[in-house]
């Protein structure tokens, strides 16, 4: 019996997949736990719409991701922080604070896609790299400086 899987079903196969399956094992398990449906046309063009459906939203938001990435590009971002004799500043700059130094200027991005291998502990320059997208980066640089 051919089904549509509705549920990534563990040795059988991905949800949206088109799987041909024992008939017991398809009336008595997936189609009773709600994992499948019957593939008949109705059912197959409606997998093949959702598919459809999927792609275009990724790419749509691949598209939106890559027009981000080319704003954050080579942007230079100010921050001020308190700091002692030394360079050394009190306390440290996180992903948070960048994230909220972007957003200042307009540029939406979460804190948990700025890479920072440790918080910035001295006053200087430094090239951020941020991860709008998996595969689309974007580099900008960050100058902490002294109040």
């Amino acid at each position: 019996m051919k089904v549509v899987l509705l549920k990534d079903v563990k040795g059988t196969g991905k949800k949206g997949d088109i799987k041909e399956v024992s008939d017991g094992f398809a009336r008595n398990f997936l189609l009773r736990q709600g994992m499948a449906k019957e593939a008949n046309k109705s059912a197959i063009a409606e997998n093949e719409f959702k598919k459809n459906a999927n792609a275009y939203h990724k790419e749509v938001e691949r598209q939106e991701a890559l027009a981000l990435a080319k704003k954050i590009e080579g942007q230079v971002i100010n921050l001020e922080i308190k700091c002692g004799d030394n360079g050394k500043t009190f306390g440290s700059i996180t992903a948070k604070e960048i994230a909220e130094a972007l957003s200042a200027q307009g540029f939406n991005l979460d804190k948990r896609k700025i890479e920072l291998k440790e918080p910035l502990k001295t006053i200087g320059s430094y090239t951020i790299v941020a991860r709008v997208y998996p595969e689309i980066s974007a580099k900008f640089t960050l100058n902490i400086i002294s109040k």
